[in-house]
């Protein structure tokens, strides 16, 4: 039997990276997976490939409006909170606050945003999976990053609120925290500059979008006494955020 056969689940930022792979291990798994994310011709492509048991929705978690209506109808057993972003490397007396605001707002305000929506319908009925995507972002600062990171120590707070807030309801909270993910995660920071994205992976084996979704679908798997709540993941490249061991690559 499929683990989480009958499941409604929600993936948020589904178009692409880890959301996109978590859509494709809960399908896998037997669940029926809403994919919703903004760029809607991306994640009507998924739901294509991945069958009945996927549907599309075109979403801005940073519109509350909309994540109210969209999502706050459905009784969702699952809700991962995926999306998030990074938008470049300068440093905090640099960089530009029109940055800090989307990431903010994406990162912060989206996730608040898409948990007020599902919850209530969790809490109703005494069960529910609440999966959080933080970083180790979120447990170590490092140069030219200090806004995104406060956005992930943001997330571990939620994360920490939550299980207190929602204590004796029924509802398991849990926080995934990866370091690098192979991902177009820093195509996005760089601003669509190819160069400086592959550089942020070369000479190491960084995580797959499909191990942290492994990891994801086995924490939404355990025993319902068991609530695994914070789980960090490295690739073994990676020994902090700032110390990474690089093997040294051919010339040709």
């Amino acid at each position: 039997m499929q683990a989480l056969s009958g499941k409604l689940c929600l993936v948020t930022g589904a178009s692409a990276g880890i959301g996109a792979a978590t859509a494709r291990a809960l399908i896998a798994a037997g669940a029926q997976v809403v994919l919703a994310a903004r760029r809607i011709e991306r994640v009507r492509a998924l739901a294509a490939e991945l069958g009945p048991r996927a549907q599309a929705l075109e979403l801005d978690v940073r519109d509350y409006d909309a994540c109210s209506k969209l999502l706050g109808s459905q009784a969702f057993d699952l809700a991962v909170a995926n999306a998030g972003m990074a938008l470049g490397t300068d440093r905090i007396d640099q960089a530009n606050p029109a940055d800090w605001s989307e990431v903010i707002d994406t990162n912060i305000k989206g996730l608040l945003h898409t948990v007020r929506a599902v919850t209530p319908k969790m809490v109703e009925r005494g069960r529910g999976d609440l999966v959080l995507l933080g970083s180790v972002a979120g447990r170590q600062v490092y140069p030219g990053g200090g806004v995104y990171c406060a956005t992930k120590f943001a997330v571990r707070a939620l994360y920490e609120g939550l299980r207190l807030d929602l204590a004796g309801k029924g509802l398991r909270i849990a926080t995934v925290d990866p370091g690098m993910v192979h991902t177009e995660f820093s195509l996005v920071r760089m601003r669509g500059d190819q160069e400086r994205a592959a550089k942020v992976y070369q000479g190491l084996t960084p995580l797959a979008p499909a191990d942290v979704a492994d990891a994801i679908v086995w924490i939404v798997t355990r025993p319902a006494h068991i609530n695994v709540g914070e789980l960090v993941l490295w690739p073994t490249d990676q020994a902090s955020v700032s110390v990474v061991h690089r093997r040294e690559t051919s010339r040709g």
